[in-house]
């Protein structure tokens, strides 16, 4: 113990007497233990950590499965799961909601969820105020309870006496039961909770529209839950063959479902690129270390001539650069702390699971701690190593020029190749991730989005359903919109452009042998729109014609459908004489009526859906033959969209005053949402590969000033001897850059892997990529020629005679 303190005292003497080198080093560590840490913490809250839930593992989504595929679930199937499954403790189903509060002013849009009564208590929410949901108000006519999230409850003014006060929401009466906790409820969209109240008619299994998560009974396995689910599902299906047949039920733990396949493997390709950070700082203070132990190189020799042995040698030294290394950590998570707090101002929103509490705690700490002990240990041992080798009397015979050893030169340059090889890995990320993101804003979104605003009106459930008065309704609405100067064309329909038009329903092309096997038929996106969409959306037409004002509930139904409809289902017949059979969707009820065909009148240009990389087959039928209670309103205006939206709100608000705008944006905003994650992916590891650049060319920097100190009596010699300042410039020139390019050609290989391993990531480019190999390679190796160009220079500016005499 005395002697490790000795050494630890004797490293702090060392590194004080040579400051700007430790300083240099300890930002360096601090550059990549920092970027280490930063994306750890996001990768261990959202891939890592347990749930924040008791006994998580008891937690599953339950799914209704056909062909492999995970769906949502209907009423009767969800009701009978409650009846006869065994391995549940608690089965509990939801839905999302939006609502109308009430307030002084205009009535505020508030996102909610409807659920069975219990769910809060079956996921382990503490409550701070009130209770519950109880049983007994999932009954039809007890529902008209609410329970707040901690941060609805705050904006509504922190009342402490709230428990039992009423809220108006679509202008129906609802008490207050409960307010939940602060924690992970306050992250989810909902911020309030009523009771999933079924009315007779809702129990139906043809119509899909719930989650539902279970929490399994001690001692039950996913496979044993699996197993029951599988046998209940089976007898569901022979008591409801028209509906039922060919689904099944499928159960997955909690965690699998929050969070995108693409998402995870974005963030652990991001936890790979900042781990060749890490190793691109080590490797450059591998060679600082290396650089200074040759300096010390007749130091060592005198410890050894006086009788330290290697072992002792070789121990200082790696306790020198675990200090650093501890240091550079401590300084590490500060730099990570930072970095952080940045990652998550550009996150898009929604990106993490709500479960995702990301900030620095003790797994993540440890973890630094860690990553700093083996970076201490890694850069270390080569220098150490080297140093404890040294022949005492073959040192200090060699006298002033005892560093230049051939083998320690060889060594820091091989160093050097390795740091641009991973250096160009990481670029070559890079590179493949804005090459993506450039081909995925090139791409034809089939809809216009300058000059057009969105928003959606959460109709409340109360209203009528009646087809004649919701159309009476949104004729009156469009049309007094159109009204609004500015405005040029308004519209109504389900849906959004870019994220979807709706629905999702199976169908028949009437004529072709129907499917025996309900759940063989194949799937379209299913939406409604006014005749305006088309002109409001700037929507191309493909063949046929558009829909127009007399295409109403009176007149043949029609529909369009997209070029990826027609490609696919009616790749050898004339998509106009063909029609589709559709089960009708009823207006305020999860049930699906009777099969109504359409008559196909036109094809239209696809439209970019579900993240913008999918053309899917669609079908838009006429909103005036088949109404719809929500919508999303779309108004094309003359001038700029944003500046419209106090005029459109007073235009609605004139028809409709208890209707809040919900989420009104532009639809380049919806634009940028889409793109958000992709944005997100570039410019971390743009950010990233801006790092791993500046390390590799500060490491190629200090090999060039280090070699031409040592060299500087060859140089000297070089000139007396009639080499000019150009000669001499591009001898050192030609070196960094043979280490650049075989640095950069080794990267290479790197660069290809790393492109297989983005490939599911990445849009309209394959894992080589030349133009952005060749781009990232430029880029690196011009920093290597300005890292060199500076060491050159001063080797050119040698006076031979001064350094000749300092010999």
């Amino acid at each position: 113990m005395q002697k490790l303190v000795q050494n630890i005292r004797f490293s702090f003497r060392m590194l004080w007497k040579n400051p700007a080198l430790s300083i240099t080093i300890l930002l360096t560590l601090a550059l990549g233990i920092g970027a280490n840490t930063a994306i750890f913490t996001v990768d261990y809250a959202t891939l890592l950590a347990p749930l924040p839930y008791p006994e998580p593992d008891q937690l599953v989504w339950v799914w209704s499965k056909i062909h492999d595929g995970h769906n949502s679930v209907s009423a009767g199937d969800f009701t009978d799961w409650q009846r006869d499954s065994k391995v549940f403790q608690d089965i509990h189903a939801f839905t999302g909601a939006n609502f109308n509060l009430a307030t002084h002013g205009q009535p505020e849009y508030v996102p909610g969820s409807r659920v069975t009564p219990g769910m809060a208590t079956m996921m382990g929410y503490t409550l701070s105020l009130g209770r519950d949901l109880l049983p007994e108000e999932g009954q039809i006519g007890k529902e008209h309870v609410v329970l707040l999230t901690h941060r609805l409850w705050e904006r509504l003014g922190s009342d402490p006496q709230i428990v039992g006060k009423t809220l108006r929401l679509d202008d129906e009466p609802y008490t207050v039961v409960g307010v939940v906790a602060p924690g992970v409820a306050d992250r989810e969209l909902s911020e309030l909770t009523v009771p999933l109240a079924f009315k007779p008619d809702q129990i139906a299994h043809d119509f899909h529209w719930l989650q539902v998560i279970g929490r399994l009974k001690p001692g039950i396995t996913i496979a044993q839950a699996q197993a029951d689910m599988d046998s209940v599902a089976a007898n569901i299906a022979k008591a409801y063959p028209k509906s039922n047949k060919g689904w099944g039920a499928a159960v997955d733990p909690l965690r699998n479902d929050f969070i995108s396949q693409d998402r995870r493997a974005t963030l652990w390709l991001l936890f790979g690129a900042v781990a060749f950070i890490l190793l691109i700082a080590c490797v450059n203070v591998a060679n600082l270390l290396l650089a200074r132990s040759m300096a010390r190189h007749k130091e060592m020799a005198i410890r050894g001539a006086m009788g330290a042995t290697p072992r002792i040698i070789f121990t200082q030294l790696l306790t020198e650069s675990i200090l650093l290394a501890l240091m550079g950590g401590i300084l590490g998570i500060g730099v990570g702390y930072a970095m952080l707090r940045g990652i998550m101002a550009v996150m898009p929103e929604r990106a993490l699971p709500m479960e995702a509490d990301v900030r620095l705690n003790l797994p993540v700490l440890a973890f630094s701690l860690l990553t700093t002990s083996l970076a201490g240990i890694l850069f270390g041992c080569f220098p150490a190593w080297y140093s404890a080798r040294v022949d005492p009397a073959e040192a200090l015979k060699e006298g002033g020029r005892s560093g230049t050893s051939t083998g320690r030169h060889r060594l820091r340059r091989s160093l050097v190749i390795g740091e641009f090889a991973l250096a160009l890995s990481l670029l070559a990320g890079a590179g493949l991730a804005i090459h993506s993101f450039m081909n995925l804003a090139r791409i034809d979104l089939g809809v216009q989005t300058d000059h057009v605003l969105t928003f959606g009106l959460p109709i409340p459930d109360i209203r009528s359903k009646e087809p004649e008065r919701m159309t009476a309704y949104y004729e009156h609405m469009l049309d007094t919109i159109r009204s609004v100067p500015g405005v040029s064309h308004a519209t109504a329909l389900t849906g959004v452009p870019l994220y979807g038009m709706g629905f999702g329903m199976p169908f028949n092309i009437v004529g072709k042998p129907a499917f025996t096997d309900p759940s063989s038929r194949p799937a379209a996106g299913f939406g409604m729109a006014t005749p305006d969409f088309f002109s409001a959306f700037g929507v191309r037409l493909v063949r046929g014609r558009f829909f127009t004002d007399q295409d109403n509930a009176s007149a043949l139904r029609v529909a369009l459908v997209n070029e990826a409809f027609a490609q696919r289902f009616l790749k050898d017949v004339d998509p106009l004489q063909q029609r589709v059979s559709v089960e009708h969707l009823i207006p305020g009820e999860v049930r699906l009526g009777d099969a109504v065909e359409w008559q196909i009148i036109g094809v239209y240009h696809n439209i970019r859906q579900y993240g913008l990389r999918l053309e899917r087959p669609e079908i838009i039928v006429p909103f005036w033959q088949s109404p719809w209670p929500s919508v999303t309103i779309g108004v094309r205006t003359t001038g700029d969209p944003n500046l419209m939206l106090k005029s459109v709100s007073a235009a609605v608000h004139s028809i409709d005053p208890q209707i809040a705008l919900a989420r009104p944006m532009t639809m380049e905003d919806v634009h940028d949402r889409a793109m958000a994650n992709d944005r997100f992916t570039v410019i971390l590891f743009a950010v990233f590969a801006a790092i791993a650049l500046i390390l590799a060319a500060i490491g190629i920097y200090g090999v060039m000033s280090f070699s031409v100190a040592q060299r500087s009596h060859e140089i000297a010699v070089r000139m007396a001897l009639g080499s000019s300042q150009t000669r001499v410039l591009r001898l050192i020139l030609k070196e960094g850059l043979v280490l650049a390019i075989v640095g950069s050609a080794l990267g290479l290989i790197g660069a290809y892997f790393v492109g297989k391993a983005m490939s599911s990531i990445l849009f309209g480019i394959g894992a080589i990529d030349v133009t952005a190999f060749l781009s990232v390679a430029s880029i690196l190796l011009a920093a290597a020629i300005v890292a060199s160009y500076i060491p050159a220079r001063r080797a050119a500016s040698i006076q031979p005679m001064n350094a000749l005499r300092s010999e």
